[in-house]
């Protein structure tokens, strides 16, 4: 629910970010909708561990835009997966199964943009378990 006493604006530096730690990654939250009056955006940076993925899942109500700060991803989109370096984005409509997977033996440091920040039903649904996701990727 969106908080009006905000401004509708907001300045957010590293520090002041809202941090969900994982066992495997972390989400440095610039923008949602406890922080921002009536925004439509969810704006967060990842930070994932060598060789950890967030594994096949969707947004069903939500597009997605991933950017590679630093790192090494080999991203699926469905069946196609590409490997993403630094500089390097990606342009999910909703519903699209994908997968972001680090490669490598450093840190995967990426953005993620979706919209809309509000959506009926479950933001994310992991279907890493789900064939053909679980047999897709060795």
């Amino acid at each position: 629910m969106p908080n009006n006493s905000l401004p509708p604006y907001r300045f957010v530096s590293f520090p002041e970010t809202i941090v969900e730690t994982f066992p495997h990654k972390s989400h440095f939250w610039y923008s949602r909708p406890d922080m921002v009056r009536d925004t439509n955006l969810l704006f967060v940076r990842c930070k994932m561990k060598a060789h950890e993925a967030h594994k096949f899942h969707c947004h069903p109500n939500m597009e997605e835009i991933l950017y590679v700060l630093s790192g090494t991803a080999e991203q699926w989109v469905e069946r196609e997966h590409r490997i993403m370096k630094p500089g390097d984005s990606l342009y999910l409509p909703a519903g699209i199964v994908h997968g972001t997977y680090n490669i490598s033996d450093e840190e995967l440091d990426f953005l993620a943009v979706l919209s809309p920040a509000h959506s009926e039903g479950p933001g994310t649904v992991d279907v890493s378990e789900e064939e053909p996701w679980k047999s897709l990727r060795p």
